[in-house]
């Protein structure tokens, strides 16, 4: 094997290991998207009820899939002596490395998350789906934080359960 075909391979393999990665979950409770600062928003109180755990689907965007057939693609070409033998290595490669790389993509944006049961102190019962950083449990106070989407946050200085300001 030459040094060109080893440096090809190696650098095939890792934009595919780092464009497959790039597909990983980045948002988690505490995290907001750039279009949410400055944004305004608003605030409301409650109790969780009941909560449970769910399971969030991976997603299938095509980057994974993309990645993968090029990255296969790439090093499948290095294999073999002829024009012919590489081009079958390629489109093996691509056909290998699209299906790795749809199966890496769907398994690194899948995860745990809870699905939470909220009494709100002035509305209707909500149920907000997030992850639970914070270790929130049944019965806790919560803020519910209305923005670009809804999360729950422990509250600290909430007003008790049933509290109504004076004239409202």
């Amino acid at each position: 094997m030459t040094r060109l075909s080893l440096s090809l391979r190696l650098a095939a393999a890792l934009m595919l290991v780092g464009s497959v990665a790039a597909c990983g979950p980045a948002n988690q409770n505490s995290t907001v998207s750039t279009y949410a600062v400055g944004s305004q928003g608003y605030v409301r109180y409650g109790t969780i009820v009941g909560m449970r755990p769910v399971q969030v689907a991976g997603t299938r965007s095509g980057l994974g899939t993309t990645a993968g057939a090029v990255g296969g693609g790439v090093i499948g070409s290095t294999i073999g002596g002829d024009w012919r033998a590489r081009t079958v290595g390629s489109v093996a490669g691509a056909l290998l490395g699209g299906i790795a790389g749809t199966v890496v993509e769907e398994g690194v944006t899948s995860g745990q998350a809870v699905e939470f049961i909220i009494r709100s102190d002035d509305g209707p019962d909500q149920a907000v789906i997030q992850t639970n950083e914070q270790g929130l449990q049944v019965g806790e106070r919560v803020a519910l934080s209305y923005t670009d989407r809804v999360r729950i946050a422990r509250a600290a200085n909430a007003p008790p359960a049933g509290y109504s300001p004076a004239g409202k």
